[in-house]
């Protein structure tokens, strides 16, 4: 491929990059509106679903980027709205687990099946290895995203350009 036509092509690709995470941010916001949470506890309880049990709030600070205070605040919000409850570990009675309660993660699930609906039919036309690179593409740019929110709460981005994501 020319280099003029490659530099053309990554341009457009930081372009709509930028646009796909206003978009979901954006979405992130209304979506948190809808239900009441702050965007960041509202992706603290998307991420707790998909961790398949209860977890400490180490984790959940693990999982945000969060200091374990910040947390532990976040956890306390969430229970108050009534998504999660605190429960002691069986195995180690002095650890307390942050637990999703059932029905109001049905109810969450739900409302992200009726709002992503649509989402596989954007990938119908993919063959099986096209399906598989988007995958790819996406777990990358998860990684890249999480190390760079890690680098700018460290301070390491400071006086330097931090690259945008690159978009799946």
């Amino acid at each position: 491929m020319p280099e003029s036509r490659r530099s053309g092509l990554m341009a457009e690709l930081t372009v709509v990059s930028r646009r796909s995470m206003a978009s979901q941010a954006l979405f992130n916001q209304a979506l948190a509106d809808h239900l009441g949470l702050h965007p960041t506890d509202l992706q603290c309880l998307n991420l707790l679903t998909l961790e398949g049990g209860p977890v400490t709030t180490g984790r959940i600070a693990e999982l945000t980027g969060l200091t374990t205070g910040s947390a532990t605040r976040l956890v306390d919000r969430l229970e108050r709205a009534g998504y999660v409850v605190r429960e002691r570990d069986e195995g180690d009675r002095r650890r307390v687990l942050v637990a999703t309660v059932p029905e109001r993660a049905a109810e969450f699930g739900r409302v992200w099946e009726r709002l992503g609906g649509d989402w596989a039919a954007l990938f119908e036309d993919l063959d099986d290895s096209e399906l598989a690179l988007f995958i790819d593409r996406m777990r990358r740019t998860t990684d890249f995203g999480v190390r760079q929110a890690a680098r700018l709460r460290t301070g390491e981005g400071e006086g330097r350009e931090v690259s945008p994501a690159p978009a799946p």
